[in-house]
């Protein structure tokens, strides 16, 4: 019996030593791919690619939004002094003009979405390749892009910048 005790304590001491050595021999690290979103030039040049297409589709629908706002007090204001036909008439007026304001912003929000969802995919394709550049050339065996909790020592977010920002060059 004491043998057997004694097999198996070697043998887990063997077991963690192997396990050490291995341990040792590999090497994680971490990308953050919100501060690449934010910091790489290549997803700045997204988000003002993203701002001019729309921002012209944005102002006419702030004015829109102005113009219903400033017709809806002028309505509350006027409804007292109105007869009951045009106080109907205008309130239809202006439920059909927000409803129609309403449709126009689900829509200019649905194509704003579609669009940054593509051009952040393009951003997070070519930092994907970066990261597996980075990878291979200091011999990584895990890059990880979602953790909990990581040490800053093993973030390489910064060289994946720093490579996205040479390569765009």
């Amino acid at each position: 019996m004491k043998n057997m005790y004694r097999t198996l304590a070697v043998s887990a001491l063997l077991g963690s030593l192997a396990l050490t050595a291995y341990a040792q021999d590999f090497k994680a690290g971490f990308v953050n791919t919100d501060r690449i979103f934010r910091e790489a030039n290549s997803a700045k040049a997204a988000q003002g690619k993203l701002e001019q297409e729309f921002s012209k589709r944005e102002r006419e629908l702030v004015a829109t939004g102005k113009a219903l706002k400033t017709a809806s007090e002028a309505f509350e204001r006027d409804a007292p002094t109105l007869s009951e036909s045009q106080r109907v008439s205008k309130q239809r007026e202006l439920v059909e003009r927000d409803r129609d304001f309403q449709r126009k912003n689900r829509e200019f929000q649905e194509d704003l979405n579609a669009r940054k969802n593509e051009e952040l995919a393009r951003v997070l394709e070519q930092a994907n390749r970066v990261v597996q550049q980075v990878a291979e050339a200091e011999k990584y065996d895990v890059i990880l892009q979602e953790a909990v909790y990581v040490n800053p020592k093993h973030d390489i977010t910064d060289k994946v910048i720093k490579a996205l920002n040479n390569s765009g060059k």
